[in-house]
């Protein structure tokens, strides 16, 4: 039973929902649907159809598996174009309250159990 319990964990889905922040300060309202590879306190690794630019800022809506949002500004620091048309992208935290860190601290240690 226990077994199940933490193999269920580990499939926890996170959703994030991305909103471009230009550099006027003017929101464009393109919410992009990404698979979350990994997430620390730090930053944030996902996967996309989207091709989105190194250097471009995002206000992201991070929902984690207790359904809490997080909310953080990511700037985009790496893309890679993968073989099968999806990108790969490596975003760091750049705005984020220590109330959302410690949130995604906690995800982390019961994503590793």
């Amino acid at each position: 039973m226990e077994e199940k319990r933490k193999h269920k964990r580990l499939d926890l889905d996170v959703n994030v929902q991305l909103e471009r922040l230009d550099e006027d300060g003017i929101t464009t309202l393109k919410y992009i649907h990404v698979d979350v590879t990994d997430i620390s306190r730090s930053g944030i690794g996902f996967k996309s159809q989207q091709e989105l630019d190194t250097g471009t800022y995002y206000d992201t809506k991070i929902q984690i598996w207790t359904k809490e949002v997080v909310d953080a500004v990511i700037e985009i620091v790496r893309r890679e174009k993968k073989e099968d048309g999806t990108y790969s992208y490596g975003g760091i935290f750049i705005g984020m309250t220590d109330t959302d860190a410690l949130k995604i601290d906690i995800y982390q240690i019961f994503n590793d159990l």
